[in-house]
């Protein structure tokens, strides 16, 4: 499975790891992806989303 937002289109972010010397290796920050059921065209749907994502249909629903 890829680590990609299909709302959002967000992806893993690549950075430098600092240890205590400041020595940098590579690594990544990936996105928080949950799985959550949302109502689409009034059928439940299992949808794999981050997080954010998520708060943010929420908010938008709420109003």
């Amino acid at each position: 499975m890829s680590r990609v937002c299909p709302i959002t289109g967000k992806g893993p972010l690549s950075g430098n790891k600092r240890s205590h010397s400041l020595r940098a290796t590579r690594r990544t920050w990936n996105v928080n992806l949950q799985t959550y059921k949302v109502e689409i065209n009034g059928q439940v749907v299992k949808v794999r989303m981050s997080a954010r994502a998520y708060r943010t249909l929420n908010k938008s629903l709420k109003k």
